[in-house]
């Protein structure tokens, strides 16, 4: 069985992350021995609906560097896998769309909005950080008992961002009681990853675990995500 893997955003070459994808599925796709085909699909593909794109996919990756081409087309994208259980993982961007397209699909929130494209926004759920994390480390505790500790093994990662929005913790509280929960928090305590929990694979870091693939080393995660998308 080949693994069929879509790579959702707008790819450009320039950018590390995206250089970077396809040496992190190759290398955990090596250490599982599963078959894995990926296809970059760009945002606007989906302003006329996702199912005919990703029906024939087992995962969907939602890549960095955002504001898309097309915000809408995204969140197509991002809410099909969720209403149709494919595997997720949004890294950066695809984590902060992830949490936009939940708050409005799922919470009814149809004014939550990106503050880096509407400055003004009435809810800005994705709002800028309090310092921006370009190229930086970080260190990230993973909540106790959450998907992604159990996927990485370890209640504690130092990661690489390079992200100035992030989920605004002024907000966190509308995930309580619900099936996306948050499951890791930076020291400040600002969110770092979400994750659902009535879903075979989905889950969303503000960290860019695919740089590991830069230091010729896999990540737990994308293993894991693997893993989910192979699934049947």
């Amino acid at each position: 069985m080949t693994v069929r893997i879509a790579l959702v955003g707008d790819f450009n070459p320039a950018v590390t992350a995206h250089q970077a994808i396809p040496k992190a599925i190759e290398i955990a796709a090596a250490e599982i021995s599963i078959s894995v085909e990926y296809d970059w699909i760009a945002t606007p593909r989906f302003d006329d609906g996702a199912a005919p794109i990703l029906s024939g996919y087992d995962g969907m990756w939602c890549v960095p560097a955002s504001p898309y081409e097309s915000l809408e087309g995204a969140l197509a994208a991002i809410r099909f896998v969720r209403e149709n259980d494919i595997a997720f993982l949004g890294t950066c961007g695809g984590y902060q769309h992830a949490v936009l397209e939940y708050a409005r699909n799922v919470l009814g929130l149809a004014n939550a909005a990106n503050a880096e494209i509407d400055p003004d926004a009435e809810l800005p759920l994705i709002a800028p950080l309090a310092c921006a994390l370009i190229d930086q480390d970080g260190e990230i505790e993973l909540a106790a008992g959450s998907l992604i500790r159990a996927h990485c093994g370890s209640g504690h990662l130092i990661e690489t961002y390079r992200c100035s929005y992030g989920f605004n913790r002024d907000y966190a509280g509308l995930l309580a009681g619900q099936a996306l929960q948050i499951g890791a928090w930076d020291a400040d305590g600002d969110p770092r990853s979400v994750e659902l929990h009535n879903h075979r694979f989905f889950i969303g870091t503000a960290f860019q675990p695919e740089r590991s693939a830069l230091r010729g080393e896999n990540h737990p995660l994308i293993s894991a995500f693997i893993k989910a998308a192979s699934a049947k």
